[in-house]
């Protein structure tokens, strides 16, 4: 991907950036996104976004760089940008981690109720 070597206005930029923004806010459903980052993104460009995130998740769960290597391809070079990121402020990823693990957390509580509750009633 190439961006135009011609820049656009201070007010243009400001005006694209905050559609761009408020669009994402406005998706309510990960299909939504999904499509919508599909007509925008090309394949490579949603795969180093979707890594970026990886990184930062295994990142945030202590694992190794080589563990995270391993598992999703990628260089030493890219999670320790990842890493830096997050030690630098990173609001926006560690915004993204605590829904990730919000939903890890539902998922794993909505299992233990539907344990509790076949074991209630297998009684």
């Amino acid at each position: 991907m190439q961006i135009s070597k011609q820049d656009v206005s201070k007010k243009v930029e400001k005006k694209i950036f905050s559609s761009l923004y408020q669009v994402l806010a406005d998706l309510k459903r990960p299909h939504e996104v999904e499509n919508f980052l599909d007509d925008v993104l090309s394949e490579t460009e949603k795969t180093v976004l979707a890594k970026r995130l990886g990184i930062a998740y295994y990142l945030s769960k202590n694992k190794s760089y080589e563990r995270i290597r391993d598992n999703l391809k990628v260089s030493s070079a890219t999670i320790a940008n990842v890493q830096k990121w997050l030690e630098e402020g990173g609001d926006g990823l560690l915004l993204a981690l605590k829904a990730i693990e919000a939903d890890e957390w539902a998922g794993e509580m909505a299992e233990k109720i539907g344990e509790s509750f076949k074991k209630l009633f297998k009684r």
